[in-house]
C-alpha cells in the first residue's frame, strides 16, 4: 500500500537555504534587450550561447532552480544581476521584467491562487498574465520571506515535482540502501543512474553524484552486468530507452516487484521505494532493457 513521504525538518531547512540562489537570472529575447539597456550598469549581459557553456552558470543547484532545460529558444541573453538588483528598476520595468520571465518559462516562478495564504507577503513579486497568476521568485524577496511560508512554498514546489508517496521498505531490501530509502536529498544532482550504480556497487559517496548514461552503462559493464530477458528477480537493473538508443531512467529491483528508484535530479526527487507497475505508468512508452549480473544469468 502506498503512504506519505515527508522530508525531515532538517532536509527542508537545506531546500529553504539552497533553492533560490544567491544570483539572479534573468532571461531575454534578442527583441527586448534595448528596452532594459539604460539599467544593467551593476548587471552582467552574457549572450545566451556563452552562459551555456560558463562552468560557473552549468551548476547543477543553478541548472535545477532556474530549470534551463525549459528555457523558451528565443532566449537570446541572460541578466546575471546581484540581489535586489531587481527592486531599482521603475515599477512598469519590473512588470515588464516578470512577465517575460513567465513568456521564456524560467523557473523560480510559482502559480499562486487569489486564496493563497500568503500572497499578500509577496507583495510586487506577484503578476498577472492571462488571468493567472505568478509569484516571480529572487533572491531579495525570498529573504524578506518567514520562514512558515517559505516552507509553505517549498512543499507546494516540491509536490509539482513529485507526488510524496512511497511503499513501505521491503523486508529483501540490502542493509545499505535502508537509510536512503524513502527519504530526500538535501542537495541537488543525484539522480536515476546514481541511485542505481549506488545500489549494486555500495558506494555511498555514488549516490550523491549525477552521473550520465555512457558513464552508467561502463560501470554495469564493468560490474559484470548483462542483458537478460528473463523475469525481474532481485538485484536486476532496469532501464528505459527513447528511440535514438538513450537511458532515459534506471531503477534497481529489489525483489522483482519493489524497486529503489529516484525520479530526477533535483532534491525534491526522493529515493522511494515504488512498484514495478508505477515504472509502468511512467517510462512504459520507452523501450525496457533489464541487465543482470553475468553469473546470475542461467
Amino acid at each position: 500500500m502506498k503512504r506519505k513521504l515527508q522530508p525531515t525538518t532538517d532536509t527542508m531547512k537545506e531546500w529553504i537555504k539552497t533553492y533560490v540562489p544567491d544570483r539572479d537570472f534573468f532571461f531575454l529575447p534578442e527583441t527586448t534587450l534595448a528596452s532594459f539597456k539604460e539599467y544593467v550598469r551593476d548587471a552582467l549581459v552574457i549572450p545566451h550561447e556563452e552562459f551555456n557553456n560558463h562552468s560557473t552558470y552549468k551548476q547543477v543547484q543553478l541548472t535545477n532552480s532556474y530549470e534551463y532545460w525549459n528555457l523558451s529558444k528565443d532566449v537570446s541573453y541572460v541578466l546575471v544581476t546581484p540581489p535586489g538588483w531587481v527592486n531599482h528598476l521603475p515599477a512598469e520595468k519590473k512588470i515588464d521584467l516578470f512577465q517575460i520571465q513567465v513568456a521564456v518559462d524560467r523557473g523560480l516562478i510559482h502559480p499562486i491562487s487569489d486564496s493563497f495564504v500568503y500572497a499578500s507577503s509577496l507583495g510586487n513579486n506577484v503578476i498577472e498574465v492571462e488571468g493567472e497568476k505568478y509569484a516571480v521568485f529572487h533572491k531579495a524577496m525570498w529573504e524578506e520571506l518567514s520562514y512558515s511560508f517559505k516552507e509553505d512554498i517549498m512543499t507546494d514546489i516540491a509536490q509539482e515535482w513529485e507526488a510524496w508517496t512511497c511503499y513501505d521498505v521491503p523486508s529483501q531490501t540490502p542493509p545499505h540502501l535502508i537509510p536512503f530509502a524513502n527519504t530526500f536529498p538535501s542537495r541537488a544532482g543525484s539522480n536515476c543512474l546514481s541511485a542505481t550504480l549506488f545500489a549494486i556497487t555500495q558506494q555511498e559517496w555514488i549516490v550523491h553524484e549525477w552521473v550520465h548514461p555512457q558513464t552508467f552503462l561502463q560501470r554495469l559493464e564493468f560490474e559484470g552486468y548483462r542483458v537478460t530477458s528473463q523475469e525481474l528477480r532481485a538485484g536486476d537493473v532496469v532501464t528505459w530507452e527513447n528511440e535514438d538508443g538513450i537511458i532515459q531512467h534506471a531503477s534497481y529491483c529489489i525483489d522483482g516487484q519493489f524497486f529503489f528508484n529516484k525520479r530526477g535530479q533535483t532534491f525534491f526527487n526522493a529515493w522511494s521505494i515504488v512498484h514495478v507497475d508505477d515504472l509502468k505508468e511512467d517510462w512504459g512508452r520507452y523501450h525496457r532493457k533489464t541487465f543482470r549480473k553475468a553469473e546470475s544469468i542461467q
